[in-house]
Parts: structure tokens; sequence; C-alpha cells
């Protein structure tokens, strides 16, 4: 490799913010999802689960647009909810929209979960320290996550 290629590795190994991003998600996701898993939970089923809450009806554009997600990575997210009995399909006339909602069981589940994700979220918090956590949210709030939070 020439001097500029090499160059390019060692500026793009000790600089690149998406690597740097990908591994603090990975290390906080596994927080949240060692904490859910007693109650066969991941994080991002989670936060399907409470946006449905929030929203009471949840219309699959509308979670899509407050997670940042895909439909394929949302209805793979939805679909062990559902057979868990957790979420489910209110039908409408117009099939392909297929709005859901928290079941009871959802419910139950959700308040069960409070104490894991509590956990979760602390040992999150540990790891950024204050100023970590608030640089986060502004960098949400900058890239329009915040309307989550609303």
């Amino acid at each position: 490799m020439d001097n500029a290629t090499t160059s390019s590795i060692d500026t793009i190994a000790k600089t690149c913010i998406a690597v740097r991003l990908r591994l603090l998600n990975r290390v906080v996701t596994n927080f949240y999802d060692d904490a859910l898993r007693p109650l066969g939970l991941k994080v991002s089923q989670l936060n399907v689960l409470i946006v449905t809450a929030w929203l009471g009806l949840a219309r699959p554009a509308q979670v899509c647009e407050i997670l940042q997600l895909d439909v394929s990575t949302l209805s793979r997210n939805v679909k062990p909810l559902q057979a868990h009995g957790w979420l489910e399909v209110v039908p409408e006339e117009d099939a392909r929209s297929q709005p859901f909602r928290l079941t009871a069981k959802g419910k139950r589940l959700i308040a069960k979960a409070i104490p894991a994700w509590e956990k979760a979220q602390h040992q999150a918090s540990e790891l950024l320290g204050n100023e970590g956590i608030a640089l986060l949210a502004k960098a949400a709030k900058k890239v329009g996550m915040a309307q989550a939070q609303r």
C-alpha cells in the first residue's frame, strides 16, 4: 500500500465516528438486553411496547417514524410480541396498515420490565456520566429523535 492509503487507514482507525457509535451502541444495548432477558424481551422490543403504550393505537408508519425504523425491522420486532400475546392487531378497513395495541398481558409485562430497565439505565448512566448523557440528548435532538419524548 502507498503512504496515502496507509495514512487514510490510520485516520479511519483512530477517528471513525461510526465505529465509536456502533461500539457504544453494542455495549449499552447489552446492558438492557441482559437485564430484560429473564422477561423474554430485548430492548428493541421494549421500545416498540413503550411507543405502543404511549400511542394507544399504534400505526406501523408512526412507530417507524418515532423509532427511526424501517418497516421490516418493525415487523421483525412486532411478530414475537404478538406471538407472546403482548400486542394485538386491531382490524381496520384498510388491512395494509394493521395498527396494533398493547394487550393486558403486554401492560403487565411493561410493569415487570420497569425494574430491569431501571437497572440497565443506571449501568448506562454510570458508563456515560452526566456529560455523556447530555451530549447524547443534544445529538439525538439534533437528528430529530426528540419527537418521541414529546
